[in-house]
């Protein structure tokens, strides 16, 4: 699931480090407060300046497969972030027209076309951000996180999520040099071999050294796979395996991927942080955002199994993460437990769907218990006054949701690795 990878998100989100047991609860800590006051449909009160479209677009998400109806006007507001050539940027001002100075960013549209897609709301809106997105692809068929930026495999595999989702065939969406999306994300991937073999790196060095990468993996496993953030449990399949060689398929670069991530989650049950720079403690910290995703990615690629063990160490140690981190932190925890089957509403003694519905507009409607759990039909919420999408969201519920990664959070950062 989500997390931002834009260093000016980096700035404003930084990571708390407590101490260096494995325990440790290393918690984002809050943005500046916004200089202005914040619109009434978006969730989360901190500044919303990098984050607030991808936090407005994974909070979405999570409801919808919680069989939680969002209130239109959240819905709305996200839609309304959408520049007239399709982008999104990170936040702007709806009430002012976009300029040649808004910065438009690949990860919010790509997470915002995912989230309207799975709400089956907007489609013009989908419509021209898949026009835009399409429009903006690298000659090595990849994307970066701005248009004409080099491309990595975070923004890659999150674009090939949302096109994915918006029904686009991912073969036929080439460069004049013949060049897919999926070519492009297998180049990020680590040939097989070493202690690296399988993982994905963000980008090459100056170099062209890649070097693994726990956000670019777990991103890497959706992409390659052709899912998005919102990605649920697929058939079982036997361990994975590391394959090397050259011409593999996507879904084989994905399962070398699933192996390199179930291998770092066996030998402990988180992935780790490295410090920030300049930081005293240069002891690891583990790495909430990262494992959550780490979950989804191996969930989606057929090895649940092999999340257990960080499901159940999230379940115990994640609350204080999630809580501080806002609306996004604990939408990555929903979809990891919607991957995994864990019950959201239950998840190490906490509600995460009630804690993620109160840092936003009232739903229109919810269900409860945890539809993961009992299948439960939704309930009207009566205190809400918003109840403008029960229609489209009932026609929606039990569908299946591959959409994926990880979310991601306005913390999360590059040079994060195994």
């Amino acid at each position: 699931m989500s997390v931002r990878r834009s260093a000016a998100a980096l700035a404003t989100t930084a990571v708390l480090c407590a101490t260096a047991a494995p325990a440790a609860v290393a918690a984002p800590s809050p943005s500046p407060s916004p200089t202005t006051a914040l619109p009434s449909g978006l969730y989360g009160t901190s500044d919303p300046t990098y984050d607030g479209v991808w936090r407005q677009s994974l909070a979405l998400l999570a409801q919808k497969i919680e069989y939680v109806t969002p209130s239109t006007k959240a819905v709305d507001w996200l839609a309304g972030q959408q520049c007239a050539s399709g982008a999104f940027p990170s936040y702007r001002d709806a009430t002012e027209n976009c300029t040649p100075k808004t910065v438009a960013d690949t990860n919010a549209t790509a997470v915002a076309v995912q989230a309207l897609v799975e709400l089956a709301v907007h489609r013009e809106t989908v419509d021209s951000g898949v026009r835009w997105l399409k429009s903006v692809q690298n000659e090595d068929g990849g994307w970066g996180y701005n248009p004409g930026s080099p491309s990595d495999a975070n923004s890659t595999a999150i674009v090939i999520g949302a096109l994915s989702r918006a029904g686009q065939k991912l073969g036929d969406i080439t460069t004049l040099g013949g060049k897919t999306p999926y070519a492009a994300l297998q180049t990020f991937a680590i040939p097989c071999g070493g202690p690296e073999g399988g993982a994905f790196a963000y980008q090459p060095d100056k170099d062209g050294k890649l070097t693994a990468n726990a956000d670019a993996t777990a991103a890497g496993v959706l992409g390659a796979m052709g899912k998005g953030l919102a990605a649920g449990d697929s058939n079982a399949v036997k361990a994975p395996v590391c394959r090397k060689g050259t011409g593999l398929s996507p879904e084989q670069t994905a399962q070398n991927g699933a192996h390199h991530l179930a291998g770092a989650l066996g030998e402990q049950p988180y992935l780790n942080l490295p410090p920030m720079p300049g930081a005293e403690d240069t002891a690891p910290q583990p790495d909430f955002g990262n494992t959550a995703d780490a979950v989804v990615a191996l969930a989606a690629s057929g090895h649940k199994d092999k999340a257990a063990g960080a499901v159940k160490w999230l379940e115990k140690n994640s609350r204080q993460w999630a809580e501080q981190g806002g609306p996004a932190a604990t939408a990555q925890l929903v979809l990891a437990a919607h991957a995994t089957g864990t019950d959201a509403r239950d998840f190490g003694g906490v509600d995460l769907v009630a804690q993620l519905n109160a840092t936003g507009p009232a739903p229109a409607a919810t269900a409860a218990p945890s539809p993961t759990v009992t299948g439960q039909e939704p309930v009207k919420d009566k205190s809400s006054d918003d109840g403008g999408m029960g229609v489209w969201w009932i026609v929606g519920v039990g569908l299946a949701f591959g959409a994926g990664i990880g979310f991601l959070l306005s913390s999360r950062r590059k040079n994060q690795q195994l």
